[in-house]
């Protein structure tokens, strides 16, 4: 593989960091891999596991002559230290993260861009609910779709090489317009955490002894669930927040469905119950084929 980046800065050294660092040390991609963790035990595990070759003790540091810097913090955390960081940033430098809300990207990260430096914003769809550097593993992106969001006029050899980084740790890539890539993510991403968060939530204001038979008895459905509502919770809570216009727009569609199911289970129309589940069965093979599932 050829070399794409001389020195990488991964701001942030958890599940989706750590599986990057991994993922571009083995398709070598970039000559050096540093990063920045505010929670310095994960900078030092990652150092350990040989994730990284160095783990710093401050993001200014790490910025420092790197020419692909990557926001892997929680999303909360990006405009803070996009104004510490942007002074120490190289010319010809691009600045990319992996967060699931694209618009908030450009809201928080765009002001702090200096001139001569290219902000071309990424978003994996890939996780799994774990978290932490020993969670990544460098297969995470393989086969999976990595979305690159770049503002109007964003300097297109940068955004091929953000293209290219993904492709070389086994993505595929699509380029789409941020705002949109918000609302897509709000019905495929979204909006099912927020449900496994509510159906779980429930389970938990369950009086006692219902509460432990429903986890002693767990069908696949529930286990599913629970898998989901245990992800990172304080990246969750910065998606909803920095994605509230496209969530509860999609929220309030589902609550319209969810309505209407409602009604054909209380009146029995078992006919229209069979039609919804034949075309949603329909959805789940399509997943399987474009080999997503």
């Amino acid at each position: 593989m050829t070399q794409l980046f001389d020195k990488v800065a991964i701001l942030g050294i958890g599940l989706i960091g750590s599986s990057l660092a991994r993922a571009i040390r083995r398709a070598g991609a970039a000559k050096t891999i540093v990063t920045f963790d505010g929670n310095r035990a994960h900078g030092a595990r990652a150092l350990e596991l040989g994730v990284v070759d160095q783990a710093l003790e401050s993001a200014v540091e790490a910025v420092t002559g790197a020419d692909l810097v990557i926001y892997a913090v929680p999303m909360g955390a990006y405009a803070e230290l996009a104004a510490l960081v942007a002074p120490h940033l190289a010319p010809g430098a691009i600045v990319s993260d992996v967060g699931s809300v694209k618009m908030a990207v450009i809201r928080d990260l765009g002001p702090h861009i200096p001139e001569g430096v290219h902000l071309v914003p990424a978003h994996p769809i890939a996780g799994t609910e774990n978290s932490g550097p020993e969670a990544g593993f460098a297969e995470l992106f393989q086969g999976r779709w990595s979305i690159v969001t770049p503002p109007p006029g964003t300097d297109e050899a940068a955004v091929q090489r953000v293209a290219d980084l993904w492709r070389a740790v086994g993505s595929s890539v699509e380029i789409m317009e941020a705002g949109h890539h918000d609302r897509v993510l709000a019905i495929t991403s979204h909006l099912p955490h927020l449900i496994a968060y509510t159906i779980v939530g429930t389970a938990t204001d369950l009086e006692g002894t219902l509460q432990q038979e429903v986890i002693k008895f767990s069908a696949s459905g529930f286990r599913d669930f629970t898998r989901i509502a245990a992800s990172d919770p304080t990246m969750w809570r910065d998606v909803f927040l920095n994605n509230r216009e496209a969530v509860l727009d999609v929220l309030q569609r589902f609550t319209e469905d969810l309505t209407a199911l409602q009604r054909a289970i209380r009146w029995g129309e078992g006919e229209q119950l069979f039609e919804l589940f034949t075309r949603t069965r329909a959805i789940r093979r399509s997943i399987i084929d474009a080999k997503q599932a």
